[in-house]
């Protein structure tokens, strides 16, 4: 179980000496990298109101916790992978004249023995300097993130972030938010979880938890349990267990006023089986609201279908295919825990996150009403 760490108020962003494009009719970019267990993923944005425009994006699976787990290091496979990866972001960053980034990498690097090391490498070889960040801050930007699809009625929501080698929960009582201003109260935990304007009503979090099991580290700790379906089971009640130490655990929860955002590839990836989209459309994926008994009739679904199934299944994707099962044992876990009739499924996540907040920081966001 993964310590909670002292409250931060986020790091400042990187910056980059690099000529930045013409751009008479259009404000500043902003970047975003996050380096994760499975994936590099980054996105460059541009403000536009309370929100911000894509203008470009990269996203590669480098499966850097590749091995991980039984070595404690990160491969040199893996790190070829990565690093070629991140060239490739250079490239985009330069192009687009970037000046303002965040640049992150996560648990696998947090874990591994040479996870610093890596770091002065990757500077060393492509010229950007990444961040390994703790797990609250991973927790903070993934809030952050989701603060758009917070129904306004929520009193108690819990946010989930399911990676690949943690996942992060967040319990926010909003009871003491007026209705209006709770968009608004959560957009404000970029500045810590406990950090709150003078004269401004705060979220109160009520606990918070990063346990060290994603979809890869979870798949790779039952590994050698050939039976598709007792893999599935002991994964679950497994990642149940780790979850003891959270306050909210088992409590008695009314759904009512009682709201769970998922953040990740599993849930979006469970959404688009469940609308049976056979090519992935986030526009009909991000916000989509499902039922405890929707999710589970999906994830009973590649059950039956078992790992050759999985893998021919266009709703699940050849790079998903692999995860799927471990993710939806985690999915099903919280939802054993906190059954719901309101999920909302995010597509957004760190990326989102570290642009909000690095744009509520130089004030080029708009309040938005309501």
């Amino acid at each position: 179980m993964t310590p909670k760490r002292p409250e931060s108020a986020g790091a400042v962003p990187n910056t980059v000496e690099s000529p930045a494009l013409t751009r008479p009719d259009r404000g500043p970019l902003y970047a975003a990298l996050d380096l994760g267990t499975n994936s590099c993923r980054m996105l460059i944005a541009q403000p536009e109101g309370h929100q911000f425009k894509v203008v470009d994006s990269f996203s590669k699976s480098v499966q850097l916790g590749a091995g991980l787990e039984g070595s404690g290091r990160l491969s040199r496979a893996s790190i070829y992978r990565t690093i070629q990866a991140l060239r490739v972001c250079k490239q985009k960053l330069k192009r687009h004249g970037v000046t303002r980034m965040r640049l992150v990498a996560t648990e696998a690097c947090r874990r591994a023995s040479n996870g610093a090391d890596f770091m002065q490498r990757v500077e060393r070889e492509t010229g950007l300097r990444l961040d390994i960040i703790a797990p609250q801050e991973e927790a903070q930007l993934a809030v952050v993130s989701c603060a758009p699809l917070v129904n306004q009625r929520t009193d108690q929501l819990l946010v989930v972030d399911i990676g690949g080698g943690s996942t992060e929960l967040v319990w926010i009582d909003l009871t003491a938010v007026p209705h209006s201003e709770r968009r608004r109260a959560i957009m404000r935990m970029h500045l810590g979880f406990h950090a709150s304007p003078v004269g401004l009503p705060a979220a109160r979090v009520v606990d918070w938890i990063s346990v060290p099991l994603g979809v890869a580290t979870l798949r790779d700790q039952f590994r050698d349990v050939e039976d598709d379906a007792a893999r599935f089971a002991l994964m679950s009640w497994f990642f149940e267990e780790n979850l003891a130490e959270f306050a909210p655990y088992k409590d008695e929860q009314s759904r009512d006023g009682f709201q769970i955002v998922g953040t990740s590839g599993t849930v979006t990836t469970v959404a688009a089986s469940h609308l049976g989209l056979k090519r992935y459309d986030r526009n009909k994926v991000d916000g989509l609201t499902m039922t405890s008994d929707e999710i589970d009739r999906v994830i009973r679904s590649y059950l039956a279908l078992g790992p050759a199934g999985r893998r021919r299944d266009p709703r699940i994707g050849q790079d998903r295919q692999a995860l799927i099962m471990s993710g939806a044992a985690i999915l099903q876990a919280l939802l054993r825990c906190w059954p719901t009739d309101r999920l909302s499924v995010a597509d957004r996540g760190l990326r989102e996150g570290m642009l909000y907040a690095q744009m509520a920081a130089d004030g080029v966001l708009t309040e938005r009403d309501g």
